[in-house]
């Protein structure tokens, strides 16, 4: 079954500010593979999304929070959180692996 997908503005935000990061401190070419790989993972997300495993944070939200990691080669960096629901999967932040845990109040 292949689902809707809706990313979030502030994810969408948030992809594009690590990108302008990864520019500044690797190259332009780098980050705009970076970028159109992850957009391409994050497009994998229409077809099994719940073959994904739930987020550590999963437990402190009202709703299933999965997680997709993305990073060049075997060696993820970042990772996007995501929720399935009814008619679409919803991408609602784009986070560093170092990063805190997302709270509620954070997304």
């Amino acid at each position: 079954m292949t689902h809707p997908l809706v990313i979030s503005d502030r994810a969408r935000e948030q992809l594009e500010a690590t990108c302008r990061w990864w520019a500044e401190k690797w190259s332009v070419e780098q980050a705009e593979r970076w970028y159109d790989g992850f957009a391409e993972a994050l497009s994998s997300l229409r077809e099994n999304p719940e073959s994904l495993p739930r987020a550590a944070e999963d437990h402190l939200f009202p709703f299933d929070v999965r997680q997709l990691n993305y990073g060049f080669s075997s060696k993820p960096t970042h990772r996007a959180l995501f929720t399935i629901r009814p008619d679409m999967v919803y991408v609602f932040s784009i986070r560093h692996l170092a990063q805190k845990p997302i709270t509620p109040d954070d997304h």
